[in-house]
């Protein structure tokens, strides 16, 4: 074999050796860069958070973004194109007939008081009366003559649509004096103020609850606020927790929603006082 020959074939497996250590470095980074960024719903953020993780420590070199603002945030994020995923907490509407749901979880939606507070049950029609001001005491409900501090929810929280359809109220009708976020904000309003009255997850409120919260869930027309009451289908606001897409899920976000969906995660689904949505 010629001198010329020997170099031409030496050069050739060198670009060889170049160009597959090139394929397998880009693919290395392809795989170590794969992220995932979900937006929406606060009621529905610290589960996919702990869902997330759990899917990170199956899937090295992938990284999940979980991002609150509200479900109005999730469906703006999905329609454009900013995020894959968004999160919902209620059904989907007949205009949002675009999008696609996943149910990962069942939740309800249960008014709130201190601990302090006497009062352990109202009727549609009393919450509607004090959201509304013409309750303003609580001894117009069975309580202390104090003054009601009403508390909502910020405009975009599904949890408000909820509320607001079960009292066949508009949000122009409520009469508000502290205008709050997420749960977490909520719960905190009510702990601070021992006239408060707020309407949060029932989740969330069990959650804080049985860590030492004094808050109280009450009785909603006669049916306790609680996990068990929205698993058995008898709790009047109850809701679906959903993950949603702007057409069918591809790749990474449908293993991320497949296994959000699957029995993996129904422990971590039941730790967050939320009801599982396949129990099969």
């Amino acid at each position: 074999m010629s001198r010329s020959l020997r170099f031409l074939l030496a050069n050739l497996l060198f670009f060889a050796i170049a160009i597959g250590c090139a394929s397998q470095l880009q693919a290395q980074s392809k795989s170590a860069s794969q992220r995932l960024v979900l937006t929406g719903s606060s009621t529905l953020a610290p589960l996919v958070g702990e869902i997330a993780r759990r899917f990170e420590s199956q899937h090295p070199g992938v990284r999940i973004d979980v991002q609150t603002g509200g479900s109005s945030r999730g469906i703006h994020d999905v329609r454009k194109g900013i995020v894959a995923i968004g999160m919902v907490s209620r059904a989907l509407k007949p205009d949002e007939a675009d999008l696609h749901a996943f149910v990962i979880a069942q939740d309800g939606v249960g008014i709130i008081v201190h601990a302090d507070n006497p009062v352990r049950a109202l009727s549609r029609e009393q919450i509607a009366d004090i959201y509304s001001g013409r309750i303003t005491r609580w001894s117009g409900v069975g309580g202390t003559n104090t003054r009601i501090t009403v508390v909502n929810k910020a405009e975009g929280r599904s949890t408000l649509e909820l509320f607001l359809g079960y009292l066949q109220l508009r949000n122009s009708e409520i009469k508000p004096h502290v205008i709050i976020g997420d749960n977490a904000q909520g719960i905190k309003t009510v702990l601070g103020n021992p006239q408060a009255i707020g309407y949060v997850s029932i989740g969330a409120a069990e959650f804080e609850a049985r860590r030492g919260a004094r808050i109280r869930l009450l009785f909603l027309d006669g049916v306790e606020a609680s996990v068990e009451n929205v698993r058995l289908g008898i709790f009047p606001l109850a809701r679906p927790l959903n993950l949603i897409t702007s057409g069918e899920p591809q790749g990474l976000a449908r293993q991320f929603i497949e296994f959000a969906s699957s029995p993996q995660v129904q422990d971590l689904v039941r730790a967050q006082y939320f009801v599982p949505a396949n129990t099969d």
